[in-house]
């Protein structure tokens, strides 16, 4: 009997896990059989298309600059994680190993920022943009990213670095290492996986975002890749250009699932690292 029972405990295990595989990837699989179609085939429900559309890909590039929007959103998204992780570790550092007045509010008035919704910051974030003159530029898409994105990667880094063993600090300043040697040699090798997790979801925050997109940019030339997908329906000249949208999402999509296959070791130890202290 306990022998039916395990096996009928791991045949239902496995039954789940196929469930929420098929679940989770079968979006990803619909948007590529949608951007294999165009015209009338697109309210065909197939497994496969019997004539793939190719060209759809090749069209998404001709349609407007979309391998110059991919740059942009390349740049801007790396920039933001570097600026990003740069300024959450050296504060991060700061909040978990230095003592001082206020740090406990500092850090809810950090976790608060993230809580607003970004139409209600949108305005004032749009004067401050015109204002320092990058309005319709990169930078200013950077510089209007880290309102979400350091939020949540300095507290993050701050529940880590506040989890490393105090002997290793103390070890340092006994042998005359600076607080900034101790952040950078010390305990910055630490916190790779961390790291690495933290960045990833930065990178995929400023990647997919739209609204900051869509409002401090103008040209063509400075759109990153969720605006350009957007104005894809307004560029194209056919009827029904959901099969170039389909095109223009799987492109978009392909290099997450690269980076997160790449790092994937990385994310799980740094989602973990935190859980168990000791």
């Amino acid at each position: 009997m306990r022998k039916l029972n395990r096996i009928l405990g791991k045949i239902g295990f496995w039954l789940l896990v196929v469930l929420i595989t098929v679940y989770t990837l079968f979006p990803f699989y619909w948007a590529v059989v949608s951007s294999l179609k165009k015209g009338s085939a697109l309210f065909e429900v197939e497994a496969w298309p019997a004539q793939p559309a190719w060209e759809n890909y090749r069209l998404v590039f001709s349609e407007q600059p979309f391998g110059e929007n991919l740059l942009n959103s390349v740049l801007v998204a790396g920039s933001v994680v570097l600026v990003s992780l740069f300024l959450a570790v050296t504060a991060s550092f700061a909040l978990a190993r230095i003592r001082f007045r206020g740090r406990t509010p500092l850090m809810l008035m950090i976790l608060g920022v993230s809580m607003f919704p970004q139409i209600a910051v949108l305005s004032g974030m749009f004067e401050l943009i015109r204002w320092l003159g990058l309005y319709n530029q990169l930078p200013g898409l950077t510089l209007s990213y880290l309102l979400l994105t350091l939020p949540f990667t300095v507290w993050v880094l701050t529940t880590f670095m506040r989890e490393l063993p105090k002997e290793l600090e103390e070890a340092a300043v006994m042998d005359g290492a600076s607080p900034w040697v101790i952040c950078t040699k010390v305990f910055l090798p630490l916190l790779k996986p961390a790291l690495v997790t933290t960045g990833l979801l930065a990178f995929i925050s400023a990647w997919n975002e739209f609204i900051f997109a869509l409002t401090f940019t103008l040209g063509q030339d400075k759109r990153t890749v969720p605006v350009a997908i957007a104005l894809l329906s307004g560029a194209s000249q056919y009827e029904l250009p959901w099969g170039l949208i389909m095109a223009a999402s799987v492109i978009v999509t392909v290099p997450l699932i690269i980076l997160v296959l790449i790092f994937q070791r990385r994310i799980v130890s740094g989602l973990t690292a935190g859980a168990v202290k000791g």
